[in-house]
């Protein structure tokens, strides 16, 4: 829909009429009133629960007409002319943005009410009646003369076509055969060459500018008559939708997924998941029974003579006898190891020290990415404002969640919003010392408080070079508070927070998506991001 601040802008970089009749301005086809507002705030307007006030069209139309003097020349001209004025601080960006220096301006608000516009017919009949008639007169007597101009010269080659018929001879009887052989063949010759001119005389080149002038004349009346509603350009152009973050978002996640395809072979993970050794099941081939038959003694017999010498007994039993009487030696099974197989102790924490059962290694593994924060209550995120910040991309404070009755849990699963309706499980903790090491495997983010303290008892001998070596960094803070020392000296993504602008809020933490993205394809491509 067409708004009056955008035609007046088009309307003044191309350079074309605008008309003030009757109380309205008109862009071509639409009209509105002199004085509706426009959607452009005036300057301290809409703050701390002010109505917001908007500039009329005629006030920028005015401004506009007038923008070669001085602005308190205007000033007193507008008042004079009962006109509202422009504001000494809108001046400057208003002038850029209707100029087309600029393509919008802070104090547009596209949310403001828009009064729909009304249809403009031709000018009046009469003005075009009038028009028509002089230039039909006009018309008629340049027409008028070119025929008379074309009468006169029709007569004069008459004049000179008429021959005297009595002083006509035969050219046999002045010239020869031969004479007139030679003449005939030299004319064909020169036929042939010659291009046939056209006479240019004076009154010839007047006679052909006024047909010109005609002409030019009657295709611009036509033109004007003309509509030109849209052009490829026009057509493209919306003020209530901007196409680029879409576009961008999907080019960036087509060439996310091309450079997983094509990345180089990774390092070795520290933390490779080896499967379980298959437990070996010893086979002891045991004699098969021998069926008793009362016809086939010889058989035992043989049998005892054969074993006499080892003293065993063929058709003895341990039937109602325990292990310990019957003499047979009970098998020590082995311990399990405090450890999987593969794993060395320098890379686990002392807490996690424990014993793993071999029915949790045979568990399918779990793709979901891990998020550390910090557990502190002086950091901008907490377990109580997370899933604000990272999954509706809102930043709230710890204390703002606590006085609507939010509970501390003690991990969040947040589904990340992604293009074509897709969400994403990531897994959020605070207390890093119940992870195992294969779920350190899947952290691939931490938010870091500032002090070393924070990393006590992690893998990798607690440094935080090597640990932000393999885990992407970041850091929330204030914009307007002093960044710690230890953050700047490390690889840390800092993203700047505003503490009353929340407008500002999903620029800041989409920032952190996309530098997490960056680093799963490039580090964790086998999780799900």
């Amino acid at each position: 829909m067409a708004d009056p601040l955008s035609l007046l802008r088009q309307y003044n970089i191309n350079k074309k009429e605008i008309i003030e009749r009757d109380g309205q301005i008109i862009f071509g086809e639409f009209a509105w009133p002199k004085n509706v507002k426009t959607n452009y705030l005036k300057y301290g307007s809409g703050k701390k629960g002010e109505p917001k006030e908007y500039y009329t069209l005629e006030c920028l139309l005015y401004i506009l007409k007038n923008v070669g003097i001085n602005h308190a020349v205007y000033i007193r001209q507008a008042a004079a002319e009962d006109i509202p004025v422009v504001n000494r601080p809108d001046r400057k960006d208003l002038l850029a943005y209707l100029n087309g220096e600029t393509n919008t301006c802070a104090s547009i608000d596209k949310s403001a009410p828009l009064e729909l516009p009304t249809q403009v017919k031709r000018p009046a009949e009469t003005d075009a009646y009038e028009t028509i008639t002089k230039k039909a007169r006009l018309e008629e007597l340049q027409v008028q003369e070119v025929k008379k101009q074309l009468a006169a010269r029709l007569d004069v080659n008459k004049k000179e076509a008429s021959v005297n018929i009595d002083n006509i001879k035969s050219l046999s009887e002045t010239m020869s055969v031969e004479k007139i052989a030679a003449i005939k063949a030299k004319r064909l010759a020169n036929k042939r060459v010659t291009i046939k001119q056209t006479d240019k005389d004076d009154s010839n080149v007047v006679d052909l500018r006024v047909m010109l002038d005609f002409d030019v004349d009657s295709t611009k009346d036509i033109l004007k008559r003309e509509r030109q509603w849209r052009t490829r350009t026009t057509i493209l152009q919306s003020t209530g939708k901007t196409f680029h973050k879409n576009i961008m978002a999907l080019l960036q996640s087509i060439k996310a997924r091309e450079e997983g395809r094509n990345r180089p072979p990774q390092q070795q993970n520290p933390f490779p998941p080896k499967l379980p050794e298959p437990t070996k099941v010893v086979r002891i081939n045991q004699p098969q029974q021998t069926q008793y038959n009362r016809y086939d003694q010889e058989r035992f017999i043989q049998q005892k003579e054969i074993t006499e010498e080892f003293k065993i007994d063929t058709m003895g039993t341990h039937h109602g006898m325990s292990l310990s009487k019957s003499g047979v030696q009970q098998q020590k099974k082995p311990p399990i190891a405090a450890l999987p197989p593969g794993r060395s102790k320098e890379l686990l924490p002392a807490a996690q020290a424990r014993v793993v059962s071999q029915s949790a290694q045979n568990k399918r593994q779990s793709k979901t990415p891990i998020i550390i924060i910090p557990s502190s209550p002086n950091s901008l995120i907490t377990m109580y404002n997370a899933k604000e910040i990272l999954q509706d991309l809102r930043f709230t404070t710890t204390e703002e969640q606590k006085n609507k009755g939010a509970q501390r849990e003690n991990e969040i699963l947040l589904q990340r919003r992604k293009d074509g309706n897709l969400t994403v499980p990531y897994r959020i903790i605070d207390q890093p010392g119940k992870l195992t090491p294969h779920d350190w495997n899947r952290v691939v983010a931490v938010f870091v408080l500032g002090p070393a303290w924070q990393f006590k008892g992690w893998p990798w001998n607690g440094n935080p070079v090597e640990i932000f070596s393999k885990i992407a960094a970041f850091h929330l803070r204030y914009d307007e508070m002093k960044l710690d020392a230890n953050v700047s000296r490390w690889a840390v993504t800092v993203l700047n927070i505003s503490r009353n602008k929340r407008h500002l809020d999903r620029a800041c933490l989409m920032t952190f998506w996309e530098q997490l993205d960056k680093y799963m394809v490039k580090n964790k491509p086998e999780l799900r991001f």
